[in-house]
């Protein structure tokens, strides 16, 4: 049973007289628990709430649209608590933050609702046979695993619980159940690399079709790791060794069933300081946000937008943009096309080293306003600063260490926004063409 906290104005559910207030114990006769059930159990047109008003008990009968909304809301998206994470993995990156950052940051979620709801990848763990059953029931997919091994001593030892090993027999009930699965492997040299990587990829290749595609990331590793497990990071020659093997077994998967299934994040290339791979080699980018493809995506969308738009001018305009060391030349050669086709523009590409997470830390989106304040003082930024947008906080203006645009701005003299979501919105962003008001800007996860 759960609590409404608001019940949405013209909406079946009040028309239906829901209050805010009341508790809903059950639609149609089924116990409701979390937003699994809410959402399964309200997807028919006619539904009988039993509620719970003060001493009263009652029903209601609420019509809606198949797949509209009812409009009740809770305190929280999951109608509940968020699962905590009961592994102690040997690379999670949330046991290598440094002290003083804001509290909600150390949580350790593994919860798989999340990874339905989010596509938050998610260790099964904490899934007991009920949990399975409910999902299957559901046929709730695609379901996202951090997979890392299938050799289930090596699985228990990366991830430190005694369960790690047991729970890879679900993926064997899911993919029977006609589930779609999308895996991680998080990397760590020397552990569940070379013959277990094999391994672990052929085992995986074994639930196909269900199987739909396997992210192969290397694990970050910060300067804050006083007392953790020892882990080294990859070097070039490791970089390379990994996208031979790795590739080498994607093309094999492409011949036997059409698809490459496994692929290298955008990490490994530029570690490895070998050319990305063109765009059909992402078949659709299934691993975008694992960091799959993703300079590839950017540069073809750039690319897409200068054919369209050939003839490209803007007003007289100095423009900067802030980004991790690892998308620095990509975007440095972006805008020297850019400029090359809008000569009244002039745009300073600056790389920012991480020196709050440590340097081996290059991705854009783990920035901190220290770092970009500490960096790009006295450096002239022209009219205007842009920093990532996956350095801020989901649908606010709050980096990583709290400090928001505005005090970027402050401190800096120029207005300070997040750049465009996409190549696109980057291109018109750094033109100014993309109808933002010029004005000062108000404003991890346990693997990489």
């Amino acid at each position: 049973m759960v609590e409404v906290t608001q019940v949405k104005e013209h909406s079946p559910a009040q028309k239906a007289g829901v209050q805010a207030g009341d508790i809903l114990l059950s639609i149609d006769g089924h116990d409701i628990r979390d937003v699994l059930d809410y959402r399964f159990f309200t997807a028919a047109a006619r539904l009988s709430l039993y509620l719970h008003r003060g001493p009263d008990l009652l029903t209601l009968t609420l019509e809606k649209g198949e797949e509209e909304d009812p409009g009740m809301e809770f305190a929280t998206p999951l109608m509940d608590k968020k699962h905590a994470c009961r592994n102690g993995c040997i690379f999670c990156f949330i046991d290598q933050l440094p002290k003083g950052m804001r509290s909600s940051l150390y949580f350790k979620d593994d919860d798989t609702r999340l990874s339905f709801l989010h596509g938050n990848y998610v260790t099964l763990t904490n899934l007991s046979d009920a949990d399975v059953e409910r999902i299957i029931e559901m046929h709730i997919s695609p379901v996202n695993i951090s997979v890392h091994t299938t050799d289930p001593d090596l699985r228990v030892k990366m991830m430190r619980n005694k369960r790690a090993g047991e729970v890879l027999k679900y993926l064997r009930r899911f993919a029977d159940a006609g589930l779609s699965i999308q895996g991680q492997i998080v990397l760590c040299r020397g552990i569940n690399d070379g013959e277990a990587l094999t391994r672990t990829l052929t085992d995986l290749s074994g639930y196909f079709p269900a199987l739909e595609s396997v992210s192969v990331v290397p694990v970050g590793l910060s300067d804050h790791r006083e007392g953790l497990f020892p882990l080294e990071p990859f070097t070039k020659e490791d970089a390379r060794a990994v996208l031979g093997q790795v590739n080498g077994m994607g093309d094999e998967f492409l011949r036997r069933f059409g698809t490459r299934l496994v692929y290298c994040s955008d990490e490994w290339y530029l570690t490895a300081e070998e050319p990305l791979p063109p765009e059909s080699y992402y078949e659709g980018y299934p691993q975008l946000d694992n960091g799959v493809g993703m300079l590839r995506s950017l540069l073809e969308e750039v690319a897409q937008f200068f054919a369209e738009h050939p003839h490209l001018r803007t007003r007289p305009r100095t423009v900067s943009i802030a980004t991790g060391m690892a998308a620095a030349p990509t975007l440095a050669r972006i805008t020297e096309e850019l400029c090359a086709r809008c000569p009244s523009l002039t745009v300073h590409v600056y790389p920012v080293r991480n020196d709050w997470f440590g340097h081996r830390i290059t991705v854009a989106g783990l920035l901190t306003g220290r770092d970009i304040l500490a960096q790009l003082r006295g450096k002239p930024l022209g009219d205007e600063l842009l920093i990532p947008p996956n350095a801020l906080r989901a649908g606010e203006d709050v980096l990583l260490d709290d400090m928001t645009t505005a005090d970027l701005s402050a401190a800096l003299g120029v207005p300070v926004r997040a750049a465009g979501e996409n190549g696109r919105q980057l291109l018109l962003a750094l033109m100014g063409a993309d109808g933002h008001r010029r004005r000062a800007a108000r404003r991890c996860p346990h693997e990489p």
